[in-house]
């Protein structure tokens, strides 16, 4: 007969240990933090920063302006020796201290060559 409070017991392993158990230890595990983000600087070709004309430096300035809080935005900038592009959510712009934050990563618009809103 059946009454109602069958409770289906985790699935285990072998030895015992709940599967979920189990999987934890295929999980990936940084002991060197910070190691491959060392890795993919020391991979990237420097190359020189790039000076906005006047046109680009005036379109720049115009796509700023229009940015506001919570957009999607698209950035290449100058990451010290070479340049990367970012996607990602604005989180902060600040015309005073000049800076303009994508999730986490805070960007001086100096180093800004390209802007793009997404969405």
């Amino acid at each position: 007969m059946h009454d109602g409070n069958d409770v289906t017991p985790p699935a285990t392993c072998a030895n015992g240990h709940a599967r979920a158990d189990r999987a934890a230890q295929f999980m990936p595990f940084a002991a060197l933090r910070g190691y491959y983000e060392l890795i993919r600087r020391q991979e990237r070709v420097p190359e020189p920063r790039h000076e906005l004309t006047d046109e680009e430096a005036l379109a720049l300035s115009r796509t700023v302006a229009r940015i506001r809080r919570g957009q999607v935005v698209r950035a290449v900038y100058y990451d010290g020796d070479a340049y990367t592009t970012l996607t990602g959510c604005v989180a902060r712009i600040d015309l005073v201290e000049r800076e303009l934050t994508l999730v986490q990563t805070r960007i001086p618009l100096d180093d800004i060559k390209e802007l793009e809103i997404v969405s």
